[in-house]
């Protein structure tokens, strides 16, 4: 009877929680952005430079796959088009291949 009573505890605990975490949930979507950012960790930080300022278009490196941002891939021409990398060693591999 005691371990029945602690299994019902431990459950009603566990569903008390996972309410919580949804009704915290749909009100932080309720907020928006502004309610969000001020409540954030990460809007207390320092920006970081690494990170783009706005939304940049990614490019895919043709070959692992990698998506990267443009301005920080390295760039081959391939005739009439460009090719972005996210090293040189992707960028040796495709001219390997295509040589």
């Amino acid at each position: 009877m005691l371990l029945e009573d602690l299994l019902w505890l431990v459950l009603s605990a566990v569903i008390v929680r996972a309410v919580w975490h949804l009704v915290d949930g749909v009100m932080e979507g309720l907020r928006g952005p502004a309610g969000h950012a001020a409540s954030s960790p990460r809007s207390r930080q320092t920006p970081r430079d690494d990170i783009p300022a706005r939304g940049v278009q990614m490019v895919r490196d043709p070959v692992c796959g990698t998506y990267i941002v443009p301005d920080r891939a390295v760039v081959m021409a391939d005739g009439s088009r460009q090719l972005f990398f996210c090293s040189a060693t992707c960028r040796d591999k495709y001219r390997a291949r295509t040589a």
